[in-house]
């Protein structure tokens, strides 16, 4: 039986999610082809080999229950594992694949997909460089553009040139109308984004911003439908049922996606037949440009008034918790959550084989 190490929580603003999501894939993980080995990463960067319960991973219950041993992954491949400390004494443990299941900084940019890498160790999802460039905002827009993938006018800034007034938001307004969106270039799950109606929002949202990255993205408002895409391969991609988003708040942050029920999600998105077939493309399309391997969930607006299919974002760890929509839409493909879990264990080996 092959041993997979599933890694959870991390150091980023999405450690919450990411322990309600890695409890969800341990529940579907086929039991009967793995040994599961858990390994957890705290807020402050500590890492334990978790031998409890997968059910007190949510509000980080697994850390006082007296069932975790410090452990790091090995970048020596001659462990191609883990090693962890008990009482002092160092015990190699050999895995066959892993599956980070870190969303945002440190875990979805490439830094944990590049310690992998050196380690000779399959995993799945997206390689360092694909995580890294699909991580960054500004990286994947210009990308976007460079493969002619239709997306929304867009400006970026850094802290010096703003500092300095190399550029300048007046002129960044004037290009793009208001209301304007303002998002880090590196950050997950909405964090950090603002929709600004005027000059002085537009200086507080650059602000905010700047406490999570010191580039940032900015982007012209599009009267649109929300709609996602699954994606699933290395080399043959498939997808699943494209969704659609009404977001509980003025936009889909964080606090729609992940506390607020009243956001509701359509499956199949509620758009014309033939525009869901051209999100598909759509999403397969970024997905290649972009390098990706093994899944992702591909975001678009669909404009209201003439349907145009644009590209938004790409995300290379989508939430899998049990309202997510990864899971959900390829459920509705026809791909349960069991066998997508093993489906993306099976495309980890099969990529780094």
């Amino acid at each position: 039986m092959k041993k997979v190490l599933v890694l959870f929580g991390g150091c980023s603003s999405e450690h919450d999610v990411s322990v309600v999501s890695a409890a969800s894939v341990l529940a579907n993980i086929p039991a009967d082809r793995y040994e599961i080995l858990m390994m957890g990463i705290t807020k402050d960067g500590r890492w334990y080999l978790y031998e409890g319960d997968p059910a007190l991973l949510p509000n980080d219950q697994w850390l006082t229950s007296g069932k975790i041993t410090p452990a790091v992954v090995s970048p020596d491949r001659s462990a191609h594992g883990i090693v962890v400390n008990r009482q002092g004494t160092p015990e190699r443990i050999r895995i066959d694949v892993a599956f980070p299941v870190l969303h945002g900084k440190n875990g979805e940019d490439g830094t944990i997909q590049g310690l992998f890498q050196m380690a000779g160790i399959p995993f799945v999802g997206c390689d360092m460089t694909s995580s890294a460039v699909s991580m960054d905002k500004i990286f994947t827009n210009t990308i976007a553009d460079q493969n002619g993938i239709p997306q929304a006018a867009w400006e970026w800034i850094n802290k010096h040139d703003y500092e300095t007034g190399e550029k300048t938001l007046d002129a960044i307004a004037d290009r793009l109308g208001y209301p304007i969106f303002v998002k880090p270039a590196n950050a997950g799950s909405s964090v950090g984004i603002s929709k600004a109606h005027d000059r002085a929002e537009l200086e507080d949202a650059l602000q905010l911003a700047f406490r999570h990255d010191t580039r940032v993205l900015f982007e012209e408002f599009i009267d649109a439908y929300e709609v996602e895409c699954a994606v699933l391969g290395n080399d043959a991609i498939e997808t699943g049922v494209p969704g659609q988003i009404t977001p509980a708040n003025e936009f889909y942050d964080y606090n729609a996606k992940y506390d607020n029920s009243a956001s509701i999600l359509n499956i199949p998105a509620l758009i014309p037949d033939e525009k869901r077939k051209e999100v598909a493309e759509s999403a397969r399309k970024v997905f290649h440009a972009l390098g990706g391997s093994g899944f992702s969930r591909v975001d678009f607006f669909v404009t209201k008034d003439d349907y145009r299919v644009l590209f938004n974002e790409i995300n290379t760890i989508p939430g899998f918790t049990s309202i997510s929509m990864y899971p959900k839409m390829m459920d509705a493909a026809g791909v349960s959550y069991p066998d997508l879990c093993a489906r993306l264990l099976e495309l980890a080996e099969e990529k780094w084989s």
